[in-house]
């Protein structure tokens, strides 16, 4: 396995955010549409928080079925995607080596880094971008 592989070479770039100004229905539809688990919430191209699903399951009704969208939609209605996000956020720049990140989301029990260059949000590192990469070395 090669070593001192920057996180640049394995994280995700293409990504879908969110402002704090947008609500948690549309986070739902956009987690729901695109089979994701993290969202990072910008301002601007500047990482201001991250949304995962299970912060948007912990707000809602874990036993809502179709037939109660409603109240679903009523729930998601009382809080804003500011007070549900992770704010204090770790974030790695893109010549993080992979190694230093595996080691980072072991320890912290993260599932999702932003990749941050010059204050810009410019990636995302997950998990299952690393398991990714282990297989594609074995």
């Amino acid at each position: 396995m090669r070593t001192g592989v920057p996180v640049s070479e394995i994280m995700t770039r293409e990504l879908i955010t969110l402002n704090v100004k947008d609500n948690l229905n549309e986070a739902k539809t956009i987690f729901e549409e695109n089979s994701l688990r993290h969202i990072p919430i910008v301002s601007d191209k500047t990482i201001v928080g991250m949304l995962s699903y299970s912060d948007l399951l912990k707000v809602s009704y874990a036993d809502v079925s179709e037939d109660d969208h409603n109240i679903e939609t009523f729930v998601y209605d009382w809080f804003t995607i500011q007070q549900v996000m992770t704010k204090n956020l770790f974030v790695v720049s893109p010549s993080t080596t992979v190694k230093e990140v595996a080691e980072l989301l072991a320890k912290k029990e993260f599932h999702a880094l932003p990749v941050v260059e010059d204050g810009e949000l410019v990636g995302i590192v997950t998990t299952t971008d690393l398991i990714s990469y282990l297989v594609s070395q074995m």
